[in-house]
Parts: C-alpha cells; sequence; structure tokens
C-alpha cells in the first residue's frame, strides 16, 4: 500500500500536466479562431464602406468598373473641361449591399439650361428635392439615390434639385417591390449651376 501511493500521485501529476496542455492548445486555438472571425468582419465592413471619391478614375469608372453599361449611357464621356467643383462617388456594393456611382459638377448656366430642357422632356420621372427613401414611398414613386457627392453628412437633395428618373427597373417580387433594382438619371439644381449624374443598383 505505502509503495502504491507515490505512483499514484505522480499519476495524478501526469493527468492534470496533460488537462492544462490541452485546455491551452484549446485556449490558443479559440483565440486564432475569433481573432480570424474578427479580421474578417473587419475586412468585410472597410470593403462596404470603401466608397472611391478620386475624380481622375472616372473614365475607369464609367467604362470599366460599371458594368451594365445601359445605366450609365446619359453620363459623359468624360468630365466636361469647363466644369468645376467636380465631386464623385462610387461604390461596388458587398454581398446584398447597393452599387452606386455619382457624379456632380457645376457647368456654366447656359449648359445647365440646355440640359435641363433636354432631360425634362425624357425624363419618366420627376422629384423635387428628396431621397432615394421617400420618392419610392410616394404613390407610383421608383427608387432613386441618395446624394452621395453632396459634400456633407447630408444623404437628401435639397429642393432646388429636379431628380430626373431616366430608367428604373423592378426585380423583386409581388410581395416585396423593389427588393431588387436599379434606377439611373440625372439631378439638376438650375441655382446653382449644378448637375449630378447617378446609377444605382440594389
Amino acid at each position: 500500500m505505502k509503495r502504491s501511493l507515490p505512483t499514484r500521485h505522480y499519476g495524478s501529476i501526469q493527468l492534470l500536466q496533460i488537462a492544462v496542455i490541452v485546455l491551452m492548445s484549446l485556449s490558443s486555438i479559440g483565440i486564432v479562431g475569433v481573432g480570424f472571425v474578427v479580421k474578417q468582419g473587419l475586412s468585410v465592413r472597410n470593403h462596404q464602406a470603401k466608397i472611391i471619391k478620386d475624380t481622375s478614375r472616372y473614365r475607369e469608372i464609367r467604362y470599366q468598373l460599371w458594368l451594365n453599361q445601359n445605366q450609365v449611357k446619359h453620363f459623359p464621356d468624360r468630365i466636361p473641361a469647363d466644369a468645376s467643383n467636380v465631386n464623385l462617388a462610387f461604390s461596388r456594393g458587398f454581398l446584398q449591399g447597393s452599387n452606386f456611382f455619382q457624379i456632380k459638377f457645376k457647368l456654366p448656366e447656359q449648359q445647365i439650361k440646355r440640359l435641363l430642357t433636354q432631360y425634362r422632356t425624357v425624363a419618366k420621372h420627376l422629384y423635387r428635392g428628396g431621397n432615394t427613401n421617400e420618392h419610392a414611398n410616394l404613390p407610383n414613386g421608383v427608387p432613386t439615390t441618395f446624394f452621395y457627392t453632396s459634400g456633407s453628412q447630408e444623404d437628401s437633395f435639397p429642393s432646388s434639385y429636379e431628380i430626373f428618373v431616366l430608367g428604373a427597373n423592378d426585380r423583386g417580387n409581388t410581395e416585396f417591390k423593389w427588393n431588387h433594382g436599379d434606377s439611373y438619371g440625372v439631378a439638376i439644381d438650375s441655382s446653382a449651376s449644378e448637375i449630378v449624374y447617378w446609377a444605382e443598383e440594389w
């Protein structure tokens, strides 16, 4: 009996050491796993929040990054030489997120007047100020866009803007209209001589 006690004690210590090693290994694997998940989550968030604002990339976005060229055929071939105060916003949506492309600039008053007349005759829908949520909730309304190029946190167009919808396609279903779709057009503020070209899909 006396000789077996040290053996049992030694066996218990070994078992305890093995248990500690197993627990530490599992903890390490857990920490690495949690770290990976957090990193992936941050990567997704960064991808979602990435908005290109570099105006020098306009033609690349217009002709290469925006896949449906029908939605941007009304956009100018290049930023006009006489345009000023140019703001650009482009984002390729992640998973269920929306894609949007918008460019805003000032033009000489006569050009803005000509564009205003042109788009008034071809627009399928016309709104005064507001944003896509407000427009979609109007009777027979369609989604438009947010004011991504406002230069501020404001996401609605001021009432000085006329928003001309040149196309809107509902790809939702009868139970959830506009769940998926696209819309595109222009918004013009004649008092500020500004025009915003936009395209959005979700």
